[in-house]
Order: C-alpha cells, then structure tokens, then sequence
C-alpha cells in the first residue's frame, strides 16, 4: 500500500472520532440538569399578619360554665279550680308587678261568698238579740225579780252567739280569700317565659298557667372541685363568654353554697350577671374566674404551631423567618382576643399569627401595608 493511501485512511479514521466525540459531549450537555439557584423565596404580607409580642396582665382563674337563668322565676300556678275565662298574655310580653295575668270563672266562688256574707249577718243578728237578752236578765238580776241562774244562763247564751258570728266571719274570709284567687296576678314585673295553658281549658288546683321571669339579672350556679372552691371569695370577678354574644360578659360572685354537693362533692358558686341586650334565660355560658393576676409575654393562640414536637412560633428576624419553641403558660381575654403566656421570647419580637399561615424557615418576609 502506498504512503499516501495510508495518511489517507487514517485522517478519515480521526475525523470519524473526533465527530462522535463531539456528538457524544453535545448529548451529554443536552441531558445536564439545570443550575439549582440558591436565592431563597420572598412572601409578603400585611401589617395584620404580624403581632408584636409584649408583657401583658393575666388573670389567672377557674374555668366555671354552665346555663344562666334568671334570679327571679317563678310558675303562677292556679290557686282554685274552674274553667279558665281569660289568658291575655302571650310569651315576650312585659307584665308588672300586681298586674292580672289570667282569670278562673268566678260565678261559684262570688256565690260562696254571698252564702258567707249572708250566714255571718245571720250570726250577727243572733248576737244582738243574745245581747239584749243579758242586759235585760242583768237588770232584772239587779233589781231582785230573777235569780242569778238565769244571768248565767244569759251570759252562756250570749258568748255562743259571738262564737257563732266569729266562725261565720272566718268563713266569710274564706270565701273572699277564694274568690281573689280566681284572679291570677304577676308576683313580680318581668317577661312571660312560657304560657302552659288556654283560655276555655278547666284548670285543677296547682295547675301550671305561664311562667314569669325577671331578666334584670341573671345568675351561672357553677359547680368547682373543692380544692378550687377554697380559693373562691364573694365579689371576685369573672369574664363569660355567652353563646350568640361576641362580647365578653363581666360577672360577679354574689354566693357560695355552704354545703358540697353529695356524690361528686362539688361545691355550687353563684354568678351574677347583670340583665343586658341579647341575655336570655338558659343560654350556656363559659368563661374563667378570676383568683390573682400576673405579668407574662403574651401572643395569639393562633400563634402557637403544633405540627412539631415541640409548641413553637413563628417569628420574624432579618426579614426571614425563624421557628422558635415556647413553652405555654395560662390564657386570658385581652379586648375579645385569646392570649397564652409563652416563655422563650424576647419584648418586641415580631410573632406571625394564624392568618399568616405555616412558613418554612428562611423564608424572606416582605411586609406591605395592604392585606394579601
């Protein structure tokens, strides 16, 4: 073979090499992953989104809860039988003190008191005559044209009659006291609560009509361990929070039951409430009775996080956030807000809170002056 052949062939067997080189690097540039930058996310968010953690008072208290009912209640119950002739108050109306609520037909009990009306005068006319009948015995007695037998006989004679006419007037007042009980009145001013029968309907002694109550305060009977009780004392106060209320009620410790109840042996705490707008009898109400009051950092509940371990918030420390653990301490209503006492942070430090959302750490903070 020639020289020249040969440097032929083996320049055409490089370049062959050399382009599958080039080919293969090309494939393998193709197929490289992209640079992973290490720029870490920015988030934004608003003012409301950050809380600013600082000292605050605690008052440290005894969960109480429990259904307020009214300090005055009371069935207006019929005191005679009868068909009931009137009923004119529906639930919701304001009754006064005094005010007649409901009638029993009272054509037998005017009659019973006329029949005692009538037997009393009769008993008093027997009186008269038994009266006439001593003095004139006592006259004759005196001048010696009788004996003395028949003075006593007379005096006798004039005491059964007064007797007589006293049982009559007794009679007569029962009668009356009968027929004034036909007429149902409020014992006290409030609010017809129930109405627990219809005009027309007979009605039997004791039979429940309406019920009233008095809405101008209210009272939660709590019942607390006894070794929380002791700690208990007329005039503490409390903060209840009331269904259908978002405002926070104050309350105060008017009682304490002196006796424990038996079986659970609890002891009964009586709250008043003074009557408010949107109070009502039997709404349920829980809140904290406050014993003694401390200094604490304070956060949000919402605040907290438990996905880890360990409580922990979130804060912000040069624009970035970081995780810090807490430890929690006693809560308390601050201006309608739920706040727990942590330790582990610093006055000041600015705490995430619950509209801001779980965050990884690192995360840069942008904080703008509009909500998200």
């Amino acid at each position: 073979m020639k020289k020249s052949t040969l440097w032929i062939l083996s320049g055409v067997a490089i370049a062959v090499l050399l382009a599958g080189g080039v080919r293969l690097l090309g494939q393998r540039q193709a197929t490289k992953p992209p640079a992973v930058t290490s720029a870490a996310p920015v988030m934004e968010l608003a003012r409301t989104d950050v809380f600013t953690a600082q000292t605050q008072a605690f008052a440290l208290g005894l969960p109480v809860s429990g259904a307020l009912k009214a300090s005055q209640s009371a069935f207006i119950k019929a005191r005679v039988a009868g068909e009931l002739v009137a009923l004119s108050v529906r639930e919701g109306d304001t009754v006064q003190a005094g005010q007649v609520v409901a009638r029993v037909d009272p054509v037998e009990y005017q009659a019973r008191q006329r029949q005692a009306q009538q037997q009393a005068d009769a008993a008093k006319a027997q009186v008269d005559i038994a009266q006439r009948q001593f003095d004139n015995n006592k006259s004759l007695v005196e001048q010696g044209f009788i004996s003395q037998t028949a003075l006593i006989t007379s005096q006798a004679s004039l005491n059964g009659a007064k007797a007589t006419h006293m049982a009559s007037v007794a009679a007569l007042d029962v009668a009356t006291k009968a027929l004034d009980d036909a007429s149902l009145k409020a014992p006290f001013a409030g609010q017809i609560a129930q109405r627990l029968a219809q005009a027309g309907e007979r009605v039997g002694i004791d039979a429940r009509i309406v019920e009233i109550v008095n809405l101008s305060q209210l009272e939660l009977e709590a019942a607390l361990p006894a070794i929380e009780a002791a700690q208990v004392r007329v005039g503490m106060k409390a903060q209840l929070q009331v269904e259908g209320l978002s405002v926070p009620v104050e309350a105060r410790v008017l009682r304490i039951n002196p006796s424990a109840q038996a079986g659970s042996r609890s002891v009964l705490v009586y709250l008043g409430v003074a009557g408010r707008e949107g109070l009502r009898q039997g709404l349920f109400a829980e809140g904290s009775l406050g014993t003694q009051s401390v200094q604490a950092m304070a956060v949000p509940m919402g605040s907290v996080r438990t996905d880890k371990p360990q409580p922990y918030v979130q804060v912000i420390e040069q624009a970035a956030v970081r995780h810090v653990p807490v430890k929690l301490g006693a809560r308390s209503e601050v201006r309608g807000q739920t706040l727990v006492a942590v330790e582990g942070l610093s006055e000041g430090a600015q705490v995430l809170t619950a509209s801001a959302g779980a965050l990884r750490e690192g995360v840069q903070i942008k904080i703008t002056a509009t909500a998200r």
